[in-house]
């Protein structure tokens, strides 16, 4: 069994040997506990979650208003596409209304 030694600010080097063993990498988080006078560490995976909500009620209704709304329109085929890039670039400049051409008057 491989050794390894206390440095500074009480770091620890895991073995190759070790690492060979389990999936660990540099940035992984371990967790550490004390068992029956040993420490043991084990992987531990850590999922960022959000806050229990990111929006107040109202703004919630309004959002899921508009995917009402839209499913809606989605549901009565009041939709375009499915386009690749270059069909959707056409599409979109097809709907584009260009403003009329004003008429320049000459300066009195």
């Amino acid at each position: 069994m491989p050794l390894v030694k206390v440095k500074t600010k009480y770091q620890v080097t895991l073995p190759h040997a070790v690492r060979q063993q389990l999936p660990v990498g540099v940035g992984d988080l371990l967790e550490a506990k004390v068992e029956k006078g040993k420490i043991t560490l084990a992987p531990k995976v850590v999922l960022d979650r959000p806050a229990a909500d990111e929006y107040t009620p109202p703004q919630r209704r309004i959002i899921n208003a508009r995917i009402a709304e839209g499913m809606e329109d989605f549901r009565k085929g009041r939709f375009h596409g499915p386009f690749t890039g270059q069909e959707a670039v056409r599409f979109l400049k097809s709907q584009v209304k260009r403003p009329a051409a004003k008429s320049i008057k000459p300066a009195r």
